[in-house]
């Protein structure tokens, strides 16, 4: 390891070592939107109402009828199926749309890594939020986005990537290669998808070139 982000290193890992015991979050379930069809009365669902008027004593007038006019019956046109609609930004660009990731991406860009995550791919991230960045002290963050830590900024960030698309219903407890080269250890349980000491908070957010599964902190490769 070179001498000039060694002490980076060791700042990083202590930092790491004290998240790795903080509590773990659950993903919440998706809220199910319960409709209610009587919510905006409708005149039309209203019953229909007879004023009770009496009948005329007059005699009714009576007038020629004529034959009615048959009506052709038109059968409906089937209705053509719904085409599912598909997510074509690449996964950069929908990290950046996301709100959520932007020092990730000032990261990725810092790392010269942009290019290579819009490529074809597929690619699944497990990417770190805003907030989990904000779990570093800002000198630490600083530090590891400077040029002469790139070598280390790029293994910590391809250690959140693994190739291929591999969606939340994928993931077994065990371990998976990352991009860096090291393994990540997966859990899954009743609380949900733990990726190392980081907690999966939204999974399978989907683009054009693989999918990424938001979580609550850094992990770092063992290697370092």
């Amino acid at each position: 390891m070179n001498a000039n982000y060694s002490k980076l290193l060791t700042k990083i890992t202590a930092i790491m070592g004290l998240m790795s015991i903080g509590l773990l979050t659950t993903i919440p379930s998706p809220a199910k939107e319960v409709r209610n069809p009587n919510s905006r009365p409708s005149i039309f669902n209203e019953p229909l109402y007879n004023r009770g008027k009496k009948p005329s004593e007059t005699a009714p007038v009576t007038t020629p009828t004529q034959p009615e006019t048959e009506v052709p019956t038109v059968k409906p046109t089937p209705t053509a199926p719904l085409t599912e609609t598909k997510e074509t930004r690449n996964l950069v660009v929908l990290a950046n749309a996301n709100g959520s990731f932007t020092t990730l991406i000032k990261a990725l860009a810092a790392a010269g890594l942009t290019d290579t995550l819009q490529g074809d791919g597929p690619f699944t991230i497990f990417a770190p939020t805003d907030e989990a960045f904000k779990k570093l002290p800002a000198e630490a963050l600083r530090d590891l986005l400077k040029p002469e830590n790139k070598e280390v900024l790029v293994k910590v960030l391809t250690y959140h990537v693994v190739s291929g698309k591999v969606l939340s219903g994928d993931l077994k407890s065990g371990e998976i290669k990352s991009l860096q080269g090291d393994p990540i250890t997966v859990k899954v349980d009743s609380d949900g998808v733990q990726i190392n000491d980081a907690k999966v908070i939204k999974p399978d957010i989907e683009g054009s070139n693989g999918v990424i599964h938001q979580i609550d902190n850094l992990i770092l490769p063992p290697s370092l």
